[in-house]
Protein backbone atom coordinates (compact mmCIF):
# COMPACT_ATOMS: atom_id res chain seq x y z
CA UNK A 1 0.00 0.00 0.00
CA UNK A 2 1.16 3.37 -0.98
CA UNK A 3 2.06 5.64 1.77
CA UNK A 4 -0.12 8.42 2.00
CA UNK A 5 1.56 12.11 1.25
CA UNK A 6 2.06 14.54 3.86
CA UNK A 7 0.30 17.77 2.21
CA UNK A 8 -2.55 17.62 0.04
CA UNK A 9 -2.26 18.50 -3.34
CA UNK A 10 -5.64 19.48 -5.19
CA UNK A 11 -3.92 20.64 -8.87
CA UNK A 12 -2.40 17.00 -9.19
CA UNK A 13 -5.12 15.58 -7.90
CA UNK A 14 -7.71 17.59 -10.30
CA UNK A 15 -5.19 17.28 -13.44
CA UNK A 16 -4.46 13.36 -12.68
CA UNK A 17 -8.58 12.58 -12.15
CA UNK A 18 -10.04 15.04 -15.05
CA UNK A 19 -7.45 13.31 -17.72
CA UNK A 20 -8.81 10.10 -16.53
CA UNK A 21 -12.42 11.22 -17.12
CA UNK A 22 -11.47 12.73 -20.39
CA UNK A 23 -9.45 9.31 -21.88
CA UNK A 24 -12.75 7.44 -20.67
CA UNK A 25 -14.94 9.16 -22.67
CA UNK A 26 -17.53 10.33 -18.87
CA UNK A 27 -18.22 13.94 -20.74
CA UNK A 28 -19.27 12.18 -23.97
CA UNK A 29 -23.60 12.21 -24.41
CA UNK A 30 -23.54 8.44 -25.46
CA UNK A 31 -26.85 7.00 -24.25
CA UNK A 32 -28.85 5.60 -26.99
CA UNK A 33 -33.13 5.88 -26.35
CA UNK A 34 -31.97 8.57 -23.40
CA UNK A 35 -33.64 11.76 -23.32
CA UNK A 36 -31.46 14.39 -24.70
CA UNK A 37 -30.28 17.46 -23.04
CA UNK A 38 -27.97 20.21 -24.67
CA UNK A 39 -26.60 22.79 -23.40
CA UNK A 40 -23.95 25.28 -25.80
CA UNK A 41 -21.07 27.28 -24.17
CA UNK A 42 -20.86 30.85 -26.16
CA UNK A 43 -17.30 30.28 -27.60
CA UNK A 44 -15.15 32.11 -26.12
CA UNK A 45 -11.79 34.04 -28.31
CA UNK A 46 -9.35 31.33 -29.45
CA UNK A 47 -6.64 34.24 -28.39
CA UNK A 48 -8.24 35.03 -25.01
CA UNK A 49 -7.73 33.67 -21.34
CA UNK A 50 -10.77 33.07 -18.54
CA UNK A 51 -11.60 36.06 -16.06
CA UNK A 52 -13.58 35.56 -12.94
CA UNK A 53 -16.68 35.76 -15.33
CA UNK A 54 -16.15 33.05 -17.27
CA UNK A 55 -15.26 31.05 -13.94
CA UNK A 56 -18.42 32.07 -12.60
CA UNK A 57 -20.39 30.92 -15.94
CA UNK A 58 -19.04 27.75 -17.00
CA UNK A 59 -19.50 26.52 -13.19
CA UNK A 60 -23.21 27.20 -13.50
CA UNK A 61 -23.45 25.16 -16.33
CA UNK A 62 -21.18 22.68 -15.26
CA UNK A 63 -23.58 22.04 -12.56
CA UNK A 64 -26.51 21.78 -14.65
CA UNK A 65 -24.66 19.46 -17.33
CA UNK A 66 -23.82 16.95 -14.11
CA UNK A 67 -27.02 17.12 -12.72
CA UNK A 68 -29.05 16.40 -16.11
CA UNK A 69 -26.24 13.07 -16.45
CA UNK A 70 -27.40 11.86 -12.83
CA UNK A 71 -31.13 12.34 -13.69
CA UNK A 72 -29.91 9.67 -16.47
CA UNK A 73 -30.35 12.27 -19.70
CA UNK A 74 -28.19 12.11 -22.13
CA UNK A 75 -26.53 15.71 -21.74
CA UNK A 76 -23.93 17.10 -24.25
CA UNK A 77 -22.36 20.34 -23.19
CA UNK A 78 -20.70 22.13 -26.71
CA UNK A 79 -17.44 23.49 -26.59
CA UNK A 80 -15.27 25.41 -29.02
CA UNK A 81 -13.43 28.65 -29.82
CA UNK A 82 -14.16 31.75 -32.16
CA UNK A 83 -11.90 32.50 -34.65
CA UNK A 84 -12.01 35.81 -33.43
CA UNK A 85 -11.24 37.87 -36.80
CA UNK A 86 -9.53 41.30 -35.44
CA UNK A 87 -7.72 40.17 -32.13
CA UNK A 88 -6.31 37.02 -34.09
CA UNK A 89 -5.28 39.01 -37.02
CA UNK A 90 -3.67 41.67 -34.59
CA UNK A 91 -2.44 38.80 -32.61
CA UNK A 92 -0.44 37.36 -35.89
CA UNK A 93 0.55 40.45 -36.95
CA UNK A 94 2.28 42.02 -34.00
CA UNK A 95 4.47 38.70 -33.91
CA UNK A 96 5.52 39.87 -37.88
CA UNK A 97 5.98 43.03 -36.30
CA UNK A 98 8.52 41.81 -33.67
CA UNK A 99 10.89 40.24 -36.60
CA UNK A 100 10.56 43.49 -39.01
CA UNK A 101 7.68 41.62 -40.74
CA UNK A 102 4.73 42.36 -42.05
CA UNK A 103 1.16 41.29 -43.41
CA UNK A 104 1.57 42.35 -46.76
CA UNK A 105 4.87 40.29 -47.26
CA UNK A 106 2.39 37.65 -47.71
CA UNK A 107 -0.44 36.63 -49.83
CA UNK A 108 -3.22 36.58 -48.36
CA UNK A 109 -3.09 32.73 -48.44
CA UNK A 110 0.50 32.56 -47.38
CA UNK A 111 -0.81 34.83 -44.25
CA UNK A 112 -3.70 32.93 -43.53
CA UNK A 113 -1.84 29.58 -43.34
CA UNK A 114 0.64 31.23 -40.23
CA UNK A 115 -2.94 32.34 -38.39
CA UNK A 116 -3.59 28.67 -38.39
CA UNK A 117 0.01 27.66 -37.28
CA UNK A 118 -0.69 30.13 -34.22
CA UNK A 119 -4.04 28.61 -33.82
CA UNK A 120 -2.33 25.03 -33.52
CA UNK A 121 0.80 26.19 -31.38
CA UNK A 122 -0.91 28.72 -29.08
CA UNK A 123 -4.53 29.15 -29.33
CA UNK A 124 -5.10 26.78 -26.61
CA UNK A 125 -5.05 28.48 -24.11
CA UNK A 126 -8.66 29.01 -23.17
CA UNK A 127 -9.24 25.62 -23.30
CA UNK A 128 -6.91 24.17 -21.22
CA UNK A 129 -8.23 26.51 -18.66
CA UNK A 130 -11.42 24.92 -18.97
CA UNK A 131 -10.14 21.80 -18.42
CA UNK A 132 -8.31 23.40 -14.90
CA UNK A 133 -11.65 24.57 -13.65
CA UNK A 134 -13.21 21.19 -14.27
CA UNK A 135 -15.93 21.11 -17.11
CA UNK A 136 -17.37 18.25 -18.10
CA UNK A 137 -17.34 19.36 -21.76
CA UNK A 138 -17.28 16.82 -24.81
CA UNK A 139 -14.31 17.79 -25.83
CA UNK A 140 -14.63 15.00 -28.51
CA UNK A 141 -16.46 17.24 -30.69
CA UNK A 142 -14.88 20.29 -29.56
CA UNK A 143 -15.74 22.74 -32.52
CA UNK A 144 -13.83 26.11 -34.39
CA UNK A 145 -15.68 28.48 -35.80
CA UNK A 146 -13.37 28.40 -38.85
CA UNK A 147 -13.40 24.49 -39.41
CA UNK A 148 -14.78 23.12 -42.53
CA UNK A 149 -18.39 22.43 -41.17
CA UNK A 150 -19.00 25.43 -39.66
CA UNK A 151 -17.74 27.36 -42.30
CA UNK A 152 -20.19 25.54 -44.70
CA UNK A 153 -23.03 26.79 -42.28
CA UNK A 154 -21.74 30.07 -42.83
CA UNK A 155 -21.98 30.69 -45.81
CA UNK A 156 -25.06 28.83 -46.76
CA UNK A 157 -27.29 31.22 -44.28
CA UNK A 158 -25.53 34.35 -46.33
CA UNK A 159 -26.14 32.82 -49.34
CA UNK A 160 -29.76 32.47 -48.42
CA UNK A 161 -30.51 35.69 -46.28
CA UNK A 162 -29.24 37.27 -48.88
CA UNK A 163 -32.05 35.51 -51.89
CA UNK A 164 -34.18 36.35 -49.65
CA UNK A 165 -33.24 40.09 -49.52
CA UNK A 166 -32.47 40.26 -45.97
CA UNK A 167 -28.44 40.80 -46.83
CA UNK A 168 -27.35 43.87 -49.65
CA UNK A 169 -24.74 45.78 -50.02
CA UNK A 170 -25.34 49.31 -49.62
CA UNK A 171 -22.98 52.60 -49.34
CA UNK A 172 -23.43 54.08 -45.90
CA UNK A 173 -21.03 55.61 -42.92
CA UNK A 174 -19.74 53.01 -40.63
CA UNK A 175 -17.15 53.74 -37.69
CA UNK A 176 -13.35 52.79 -39.62
CA UNK A 177 -10.58 52.33 -37.56
CA UNK A 178 -7.46 54.13 -39.77
CA UNK A 179 -5.15 51.81 -37.57
CA UNK A 180 -6.62 48.19 -38.46
CA UNK A 181 -7.84 49.19 -41.54
CA UNK A 182 -11.43 47.82 -41.39
CA UNK A 183 -14.95 48.71 -39.97
CA UNK A 184 -16.00 47.99 -36.68
CA UNK A 185 -19.16 47.36 -34.60
CA UNK A 186 -20.15 50.07 -31.83
CA UNK A 187 -19.03 47.85 -29.79
CA UNK A 188 -15.59 47.97 -30.46
CA UNK A 189 -15.79 51.79 -29.75
CA UNK A 190 -15.01 52.81 -26.33
CA UNK A 191 -15.67 57.07 -26.05
CA UNK A 192 -13.08 59.25 -23.91
CA UNK A 193 -13.24 62.16 -22.80
CA UNK A 194 -10.67 64.73 -24.76
CA UNK A 195 -9.92 68.17 -24.30
CA UNK A 196 -10.57 69.62 -27.06
CA UNK A 197 -11.75 72.89 -29.05
CA UNK A 198 -15.39 74.64 -30.67
CA UNK A 199 -14.65 76.81 -33.65
CA UNK A 200 -16.97 79.60 -34.67
CA UNK A 201 -16.68 80.16 -37.85
CA UNK A 202 -18.21 82.45 -40.78
CA UNK A 203 -19.39 81.21 -44.26
CA UNK A 204 -19.98 84.18 -46.84
CA UNK A 205 -23.67 84.08 -48.84
CA UNK A 206 -22.44 83.61 -52.60
CA UNK A 207 -24.33 86.54 -53.70
CA UNK A 208 -22.30 89.08 -50.89
CA UNK A 209 -24.48 90.24 -48.81
CA UNK A 210 -23.07 88.75 -45.35
CA UNK A 211 -22.04 85.36 -43.50
CA UNK A 212 -23.64 82.68 -41.60
CA UNK A 213 -22.07 81.42 -38.58
CA UNK A 214 -21.69 78.13 -37.97
CA UNK A 215 -19.39 75.99 -34.79
CA UNK A 216 -18.00 72.76 -35.50
CA UNK A 217 -15.41 70.74 -33.30
CA UNK A 218 -13.92 68.93 -36.19
CA UNK A 219 -13.07 72.13 -38.58
CA UNK A 220 -11.36 69.94 -41.42
CA UNK A 221 -14.22 68.27 -42.33
CA UNK A 222 -15.30 71.46 -43.85
CA UNK A 223 -13.10 70.83 -46.78
CA UNK A 224 -16.11 67.75 -47.49
CA UNK A 225 -19.24 70.45 -46.50
CA UNK A 226 -22.63 69.76 -48.52
CA UNK A 227 -24.91 72.15 -46.98
CA UNK A 228 -25.63 74.66 -43.88
CA UNK A 229 -28.59 73.36 -42.26
CA UNK A 230 -31.15 75.47 -39.93
CA UNK A 231 -34.43 74.67 -38.07
CA UNK A 232 -37.02 75.86 -40.07
CA UNK A 233 -38.99 77.71 -36.87
CA UNK A 234 -35.97 79.68 -36.51
CA UNK A 235 -37.01 82.73 -37.77
CA UNK A 236 -33.79 84.78 -37.93
CA UNK A 237 -32.33 82.30 -41.15
CA UNK A 238 -36.56 82.35 -42.94
CA UNK A 239 -34.76 84.68 -45.42
CA UNK A 240 -31.39 82.72 -46.11
CA UNK A 241 -32.94 79.13 -46.87
CA UNK A 242 -32.48 78.15 -50.03
CA UNK A 243 -29.12 80.43 -50.41
CA UNK A 244 -26.20 79.36 -50.86
CA UNK A 245 -22.99 79.79 -49.27
CA UNK A 246 -19.51 79.98 -50.14
CA UNK A 247 -17.29 77.58 -48.78
CA UNK A 248 -14.21 78.89 -47.75
CA UNK A 249 -11.12 77.44 -49.12
CA UNK A 250 -12.58 75.40 -52.00
CA UNK A 251 -15.49 77.78 -53.21
CA UNK A 252 -17.94 75.00 -53.32
CA UNK A 253 -21.37 76.94 -53.42
CA UNK A 254 -23.33 74.61 -50.79
CA UNK A 255 -27.02 75.12 -49.90
CA UNK A 256 -28.50 76.67 -46.82
CA UNK A 257 -31.35 74.23 -45.58
CA UNK A 258 -33.47 73.53 -43.05
CA UNK A 259 -33.52 70.59 -40.64
CA UNK A 260 -34.98 69.54 -36.82
CA UNK A 261 -31.13 68.69 -36.27
CA UNK A 262 -30.25 72.20 -36.34
CA UNK A 263 -31.16 73.41 -32.37
CA UNK A 264 -32.32 77.29 -32.27
CA UNK A 265 -30.93 77.05 -28.88
CA UNK A 266 -27.18 75.84 -29.49
CA UNK A 267 -24.65 77.71 -30.96
CA UNK A 268 -25.28 80.07 -34.05
CA UNK A 269 -28.49 77.57 -34.79
CA UNK A 270 -26.51 76.77 -37.87
CA UNK A 271 -24.84 73.86 -38.92
CA UNK A 272 -22.85 72.84 -40.94
CA UNK A 273 -23.14 69.28 -42.87
CA UNK A 274 -20.92 67.14 -43.58
CA UNK A 275 -22.57 63.75 -44.61
CA UNK A 276 -19.96 61.70 -45.55
CA UNK A 277 -18.07 62.42 -41.80
CA UNK A 278 -20.37 62.85 -39.28
CA UNK A 279 -23.18 60.15 -38.65
CA UNK A 280 -25.94 63.01 -37.69
CA UNK A 281 -24.99 64.90 -40.91
CA UNK A 282 -25.50 61.18 -42.86
CA UNK A 283 -29.13 61.47 -41.78
CA UNK A 284 -29.68 64.78 -42.45
CA UNK A 285 -27.77 64.52 -46.32
CA UNK A 286 -30.70 61.96 -46.79
CA UNK A 287 -32.87 63.73 -45.37
CA UNK A 288 -31.75 66.63 -47.41
CA UNK A 289 -32.20 64.30 -50.91
CA UNK A 290 -28.51 64.01 -51.12
CA UNK A 291 -27.69 60.17 -52.44
CA UNK A 292 -24.98 58.14 -50.48
CA UNK A 293 -23.16 57.29 -53.73
CA UNK A 294 -22.74 61.41 -54.06
CA UNK A 295 -21.63 62.63 -50.42
CA UNK A 296 -18.26 63.66 -50.77
CA UNK A 297 -15.46 61.49 -48.77
CA UNK A 298 -12.94 63.32 -48.00
CA UNK A 299 -10.47 60.89 -46.14
CA UNK A 300 -8.92 57.41 -47.34
CA UNK A 301 -8.24 54.17 -45.55
CA UNK A 302 -5.66 55.97 -43.27
CA UNK A 303 -7.82 58.92 -42.41
CA UNK A 304 -5.42 61.40 -44.27
CA UNK A 305 -7.28 63.63 -46.74
CA UNK A 306 -8.09 63.10 -50.08
CA UNK A 307 -9.39 65.00 -53.12
CA UNK A 308 -13.46 64.79 -53.37
CA UNK A 309 -15.28 63.98 -56.72
CA UNK A 310 -16.40 67.22 -57.31
CA UNK A 311 -14.71 69.12 -59.63
CA UNK A 312 -16.68 73.32 -58.65
CA UNK A 313 -14.75 72.79 -55.37
CA UNK A 314 -12.01 71.23 -54.89
CA UNK A 315 -9.13 70.40 -52.01
CA UNK A 316 -6.32 72.67 -52.38
CA UNK A 317 -3.15 70.46 -52.68
CA UNK A 318 -1.63 71.64 -50.05
CA UNK A 319 -4.15 70.16 -47.73
CA UNK A 320 -3.84 66.46 -49.57
CA UNK A 321 -1.93 63.95 -47.68
CA UNK A 322 -2.63 65.11 -44.84
CA UNK A 323 -4.06 63.31 -41.65
CA UNK A 324 -6.69 64.42 -39.82
CA UNK A 325 -4.86 65.76 -36.90
CA UNK A 326 -2.75 68.20 -39.22
CA UNK A 327 -5.49 69.04 -41.43
CA UNK A 328 -6.83 70.37 -38.63
CA UNK A 329 -4.18 72.82 -37.58
CA UNK A 330 -3.77 73.80 -41.78
CA UNK A 331 -7.75 74.70 -41.68
CA UNK A 332 -8.01 76.58 -39.15
CA UNK A 333 -4.28 78.70 -39.73
CA UNK A 334 -6.00 79.27 -43.30
CA UNK A 335 -9.64 79.88 -42.41
CA UNK A 336 -7.38 82.12 -39.41
CA UNK A 337 -5.86 84.32 -42.11
CA UNK A 338 -8.39 84.42 -44.72
CA UNK A 339 -10.78 86.54 -41.80
CA UNK A 340 -13.16 83.35 -41.60
CA UNK A 341 -12.62 82.60 -38.18
CA UNK A 342 -14.67 84.10 -35.47
CA UNK A 343 -12.39 84.12 -32.31
CA UNK A 344 -13.32 83.54 -28.91
CA UNK A 345 -13.34 85.74 -26.21
CA UNK A 346 -12.53 84.48 -22.76
CA UNK A 347 -14.11 86.48 -19.03
CA UNK A 348 -10.85 87.90 -18.51
CA UNK A 349 -11.01 89.46 -22.60
CA UNK A 350 -8.68 87.57 -23.67
CA UNK A 351 -8.81 86.57 -27.36
CA UNK A 352 -8.20 82.83 -28.78
CA UNK A 353 -9.05 80.91 -31.75
CA UNK A 354 -11.11 78.37 -30.19
CA UNK A 355 -13.49 78.00 -26.97
CA UNK A 356 -12.28 75.18 -24.99
CA UNK A 357 -14.42 72.01 -24.62
CA UNK A 358 -14.65 68.81 -23.47
CA UNK A 359 -15.17 66.67 -26.46
CA UNK A 360 -16.54 62.84 -26.64
CA UNK A 361 -14.02 61.40 -29.06
CA UNK A 362 -14.74 57.61 -30.67
CA UNK A 363 -11.25 55.66 -29.76
CA UNK A 364 -11.25 52.00 -31.32
CA UNK A 365 -11.31 49.38 -28.32
CA UNK A 366 -8.13 47.40 -29.75
CA UNK A 367 -6.00 49.79 -31.88
CA UNK A 368 -6.42 52.88 -29.50
CA UNK A 369 -6.47 55.30 -32.50
CA UNK A 370 -9.60 57.78 -33.16
CA UNK A 371 -12.14 56.21 -34.89
CA UNK A 372 -13.96 58.25 -38.13
CA UNK A 373 -17.00 58.18 -39.87
CA UNK A 374 -16.30 57.34 -42.87
CA UNK A 375 -18.49 56.70 -46.00
CA UNK A 376 -17.89 53.43 -47.91
CA UNK A 377 -19.56 49.70 -49.45
CA UNK A 378 -20.30 47.42 -46.94
CA UNK A 379 -22.52 44.30 -46.49
CA UNK A 380 -26.00 44.37 -44.11
CA UNK A 381 -27.98 42.35 -42.77
CA UNK A 382 -31.75 43.63 -42.59
CA UNK A 383 -31.84 43.51 -38.59
CA UNK A 384 -34.89 45.56 -38.67
CA UNK A 385 -37.03 42.93 -40.38
CA UNK A 386 -35.27 40.16 -38.46
CA UNK A 387 -35.98 42.07 -35.47
CA UNK A 388 -39.72 41.40 -36.06
CA UNK A 389 -40.24 37.74 -34.46
CA UNK A 390 -38.30 39.01 -31.82
CA UNK A 391 -40.35 41.99 -30.64
CA UNK A 392 -43.99 39.82 -31.24
CA UNK A 393 -42.48 36.41 -28.75
CA UNK A 394 -41.89 39.25 -26.19
CA UNK A 395 -45.27 40.67 -26.62
CA UNK A 396 -47.29 37.77 -27.26
CA UNK A 397 -45.68 36.46 -23.81
CA UNK A 398 -43.81 32.86 -25.87
CA UNK A 399 -40.54 34.52 -24.32
CA UNK A 400 -40.33 36.33 -21.03
CA UNK A 401 -38.00 38.75 -19.88
CA UNK A 402 -36.96 38.39 -16.62
CA UNK A 403 -37.36 40.69 -14.62
CA UNK A 404 -40.28 42.14 -16.70
CA UNK A 405 -38.83 46.24 -16.01
CA UNK A 406 -36.46 45.03 -18.77
CA UNK A 407 -38.88 44.49 -21.56
CA UNK A 408 -38.80 48.71 -21.61
CA UNK A 409 -35.16 48.39 -22.82
CA UNK A 410 -35.68 45.64 -25.10
CA UNK A 411 -37.90 46.71 -27.04
CA UNK A 412 -36.20 50.52 -27.53
CA UNK A 413 -33.57 48.36 -28.54
CA UNK A 414 -35.26 45.87 -30.82
CA UNK A 415 -37.55 48.68 -32.73
CA UNK A 416 -34.88 50.94 -33.19
CA UNK A 417 -32.19 48.43 -34.02
CA UNK A 418 -29.86 49.82 -37.29
CA UNK A 419 -28.49 47.77 -40.22
CA UNK A 420 -25.82 45.31 -39.42
CA UNK A 421 -22.46 45.79 -40.84
CA UNK A 422 -21.01 42.55 -41.40
CA UNK A 423 -18.59 43.34 -43.61
CA UNK A 424 -14.98 43.73 -42.27
CA UNK A 425 -11.37 44.56 -44.06
CA UNK A 426 -9.69 41.75 -42.71
CA UNK A 427 -7.63 38.46 -44.12
CA UNK A 428 -8.61 36.11 -41.32
CA UNK A 429 -12.37 35.02 -41.37
CA UNK A 430 -15.02 33.97 -43.16
CA UNK A 431 -14.51 35.26 -47.24
CA UNK A 432 -17.93 36.53 -47.80
CA UNK A 433 -19.06 34.49 -51.09
CA UNK A 434 -19.56 36.99 -53.62
CA UNK A 435 -18.10 37.78 -56.49
CA UNK A 436 -18.06 40.99 -58.73
CA UNK A 437 -18.29 41.66 -62.32
CA UNK A 438 -16.18 44.40 -64.34
CA UNK A 439 -19.42 46.07 -65.11
CA UNK A 440 -19.73 46.02 -61.43
CA UNK A 441 -22.86 43.31 -61.14
CA UNK A 442 -22.46 40.99 -58.30
CA UNK A 443 -22.70 37.10 -57.95
CA UNK A 444 -23.44 35.73 -53.76
CA UNK A 445 -23.08 31.85 -54.39
CA UNK A 446 -21.32 29.06 -52.16
CA UNK A 447 -18.99 28.54 -54.51
CA UNK A 448 -17.14 30.20 -57.41
CA UNK A 449 -18.59 27.89 -59.76
CA UNK A 450 -22.20 28.60 -58.82
CA UNK A 451 -21.47 32.33 -58.91
CA UNK A 452 -19.47 31.74 -62.49
CA UNK A 453 -22.83 29.82 -63.41
CA UNK A 454 -24.77 32.41 -62.44
CA UNK A 455 -22.87 35.38 -64.21
CA UNK A 456 -22.29 32.86 -67.65
CA UNK A 457 -19.14 31.67 -69.44
CA UNK A 458 -16.95 34.50 -70.68
CA UNK A 459 -17.47 36.59 -67.60
CA UNK A 460 -14.32 37.63 -65.61
CA UNK A 461 -15.25 37.74 -61.85
CA UNK A 462 -13.65 38.43 -58.52
CA UNK A 463 -14.64 37.83 -55.10
CA UNK A 464 -15.23 39.88 -52.21
CA UNK A 465 -11.85 40.44 -50.52
CA UNK A 466 -13.58 40.96 -47.31
CA UNK A 467 -14.40 38.48 -44.69
CA UNK A 468 -17.55 38.15 -42.44
CA UNK A 469 -18.03 40.18 -39.09
CA UNK A 470 -16.94 37.53 -36.54
CA UNK A 471 -20.19 37.19 -34.43
CA UNK A 472 -21.94 36.60 -37.91
CA UNK A 473 -20.37 33.16 -37.43
CA UNK A 474 -20.81 32.92 -33.58
CA UNK A 475 -24.31 33.55 -33.62
CA UNK A 476 -24.93 30.69 -35.69
CA UNK A 477 -23.00 28.06 -32.89
CA UNK A 478 -25.96 26.61 -31.58
CA UNK A 479 -26.74 24.92 -35.09
CA UNK A 480 -23.53 24.43 -36.62
CA UNK A 481 -21.92 22.64 -34.27
CA UNK A 482 -25.17 20.27 -34.10
CA UNK A 483 -24.06 19.47 -37.70
CA UNK A 484 -26.41 21.69 -39.28
CA UNK A 485 -27.17 22.20 -42.41
CA UNK A 486 -25.79 18.39 -42.75
CA UNK A 487 -28.46 16.81 -41.10
CA UNK A 488 -31.16 18.75 -43.34
CA UNK A 489 -33.32 19.62 -40.30
CA UNK A 490 -33.66 23.27 -38.83
CA UNK A 491 -33.34 23.12 -35.82
CA UNK A 492 -30.95 20.12 -35.67
CA UNK A 493 -32.97 16.73 -34.36
CA UNK A 494 -31.57 16.92 -31.08
CA UNK A 495 -32.86 20.64 -30.60
CA UNK A 496 -36.66 18.98 -31.97
CA UNK A 497 -35.99 16.48 -29.54
CA UNK A 498 -35.11 18.53 -26.90
CA UNK A 499 -38.27 20.94 -27.63
CA UNK A 500 -40.58 17.14 -27.76
CA UNK A 501 -39.38 16.53 -24.29
CA UNK A 502 -39.97 19.87 -22.92
CA UNK A 503 -43.75 20.11 -24.26
CA UNK A 504 -45.41 21.11 -21.13
CA UNK A 505 -42.79 21.91 -18.34
CA UNK A 506 -40.60 24.43 -17.48
CA UNK A 507 -37.37 22.03 -17.04
CA UNK A 508 -36.38 22.48 -20.63
CA UNK A 509 -33.19 24.90 -19.86
CA UNK A 510 -31.29 23.58 -22.33
CA UNK A 511 -33.58 24.37 -25.46
CA UNK A 512 -34.90 27.50 -23.59
CA UNK A 513 -30.93 28.66 -24.55
CA UNK A 514 -30.78 27.68 -27.97
CA UNK A 515 -34.57 29.50 -28.63
CA UNK A 516 -32.55 32.50 -27.48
Amino acid sequence: MSELPKTFDPAEIEQRWYAHWESTGQFRPDRPGAEPWTIVNPPPNVTGSLHIGHALDNTLQDILARHARLQGKDALWVVGTDHAGIATQMVVERQLNERQDKRTNYTREQFVEKVWTWKEESGGEITQQLRRLGCSMDWANERFTMDEGFSKAVLKVFVDLHKEGLIYRDKRLVNWDPGLGTAISDLEVETREIKGSFWHLRYPLADGSGFIEVATTRPETMLADMAVAVNAADERYTHLVGKHVKLPITGRLIPIITDDHADPELGSGAVKITPGHDFNDFEVGKRAGIAAGAMLNMLDAKAQVVQVADPTGLIPDAFLGLTTAEARKAVVAQLKADGFLIPHIDKDGTEHDAEPRTIQTPYGDRSGVVIEPWLTDQWYVDAATLAKPAIEAVRSGAIQIVPKTWEKTYFNWMENIQPWCVSRQLWWGHRIPAWFAEDGSSYVAMTEAEAQAQAGEGVALTQDPDVLDTWFSSALWPFATMGWPDEGTTPPVRFERSREACAGGDRCLDFARHER
